[in-house]
């Protein structure tokens, strides 16, 4: 069964979360690999997808809007679970936002689940520009993310796709 972790990230730390979901689902016996939106040239032989995208200004990069635009349909066919990762609300509530501007994307998506992950900001990875917006932002520096709870997610996939879904080329169990 072939799962691919699609994620867009700027300052890596998504895309770490990206990772440690590959590691879950190869631990699960499935066969994952974590790619960038723009590496996505078609979901054909593939079972099963896993969107992440880092928030900015309440919405997911470009990048993964891009390939959501691109491959809106195919994405729709297939099982598709969804997470975001930022850190607006992290130092007013200790939990991260909603992307507010990403429900949309992930309606048109209709996966099986979506959640939403903290980030890490490390202000000496950022730009002069970046700088600036986070000083008039609440996010907070530091790394947030939540490792056990990454993990958990991850099985969940695993163990979802293991009940209910055949390899690709057999028929799709799985219904939402």
């Amino acid at each position: 069964m072939k799962v691919l972790v699609v994620v867009a990230s700027k300052h890596n730390a998504t895309a770490e979360i990206g990772d440690v979901l590959v590691e879950e689902l190869r631990a699960a016996g499935l066969r994952a690999k974590r790619v960038a939106p723009a590496e996505v040239r078609s979901f054909d032989g593939i079972d099963a997808v896993v969107l992440g995208s880092a928030v900015y200004m309440t919405q997911w990069m470009e990048s993964m809007r891009d390939l959501v635009a691109r491959q809106g349909d195919a994405l729709r066919r297939l099982p598709v679970w969804v997470f975001s990762c930022g850190l607006a609300g992290v130092a007013t509530t200790g939990q991260v936002q909603d992307p507010a501007r990403a429900s949309g994307l992930v309606r048109q998506i209709d996966p099986i689940d979506s959640t939403t992950f903290r980030g890490r900001l490390d202000a000496n990875a950022l730009g002069l520009r970046e700088r600036s917006v986070t000083r008039l932002s609440t996010a907070p520096e530091g790394d947030y993310r939540e490792w056990d709870k990454i993990r958990a997610w991850g099985r969940g996939i695993a163990a979802n796709l293991r009940e209910h879904l055949t390899p690709s080329g057999e028929g799709s169990l799985l219904t939402r």
